[in-house]
């Protein structure tokens, strides 16, 4: 048989325990209210201060968010081949990916041959990583051109690092005035890779011509595909594209077929 529930009266024990065990709601609810409202008020201000961080950025004409380079790459060829390079972190430095130097570089000796006694000029250097990448691979000489301070020494750390002083010569100085200064027939192979947003692409393909070699090649890596202008004397004999990155080998064509009107071959993308 089926026990009748037990009925507590106002003063029993069961009543008195369950009132003791039941928190107190008209005491916890301002202390919950009060931790609420602090948390509240820490983000607040920590979205406030990254607001304030941005919009000071912006003043001082930077950029509210950039993209971090890695903080060092690697040589991925030749008598350094493995070693690092130390990569630091300024406004628009990357360093070309190791996939696209692969790629290039496997360009360069099918077209060339390979680098031995070759003189190479790495314009805009940023970390070296393709001027040294040919002075890796036997360039006899390589001029690392490169203007911002913290760059130049950083590559002149690199330089110590590989005991290159007598193969790899830094010079701190604008690219453009530095094309005015070189010798004429100069140059068998050129890296250039400016900023992307500083426009110096075409004013470095006009100036580049003099200082060249016969059979010199350009390296080219821009955001854009590399399509220089038909009647410039350009050809493009290699183009690729990794990522957002496009990159092409080109060649100047020679005078006298210019000069008869033959148009260059542009090799398919």
């Amino acid at each position: 048989m089926a026990r009748p529930p037990i009925r507590s009266t106002p003063g029993s024990p069961a009543r008195q325990s369950a009132r003791s065990a039941a928190p107190s709601s008209a005491g916890a609810t301002p202390q919950r209210a009060s931790r609420a409202a602090g948390s509240a008020s820490q983000t607040a201000g920590k979205t406030a201060a990254k607001a304030a961080g941005k919009s000071a950025q912006a003043r001082a004409g930077k950029p509210a968010s950039t993209h971090h380079a890695p903080h060092a790459v690697r040589i991925i060829g030749g008598q350094w081949k493995r070693t690092p390079l130390a990569v630091v972190d300024l406004p628009g430095l990357r360093p070309t990916p190791d996939r696209v130097r692969e790629t290039v570089f496997n360009w360069i000796r099918h077209l060339r041959g390979g680098l031995d006694g070759a003189r190479v000029l790495d314009l805009f250097a940023g970390t070296g990583a393709l001027g040294l990448e040919a002075a890796s691979r036997g360039a006899a000489q390589v001029t690392l051109v490169e203007q911002q301070r913290g760059a130049v020494a950083a590559l002149r750390a690199s330089i110590d690092k590989l005991k290159a002083q007598n193969q790899v010569q830094l010079l701190q100085a604008d690219a453009l005035a530095l094309l005015r200064e070189l010798p004429a027939g100069s140059v068998d192979l050129v890296f250039v890779d400016p900023p992307y947003d500083a426009g110096l692409l075409p004013a470095v393909l006009t100036a580049l011509p003099r200082v060249l070699t016969e059979d010199a090649l350009i390296y080219i890596e821009d955001r854009a595909p590399v399509e220089p202008a038909p009647d410039t004397g350009w050809v493009v004999l290699r183009a690729d594209r990794a990522g957002q990155v496009h990159f092409a080998l080109l060649r100047l064509e020679p005078k006298p077929a210019r000069d008869a009107g033959v148009a260059p071959v542009k090799m398919p993308q």
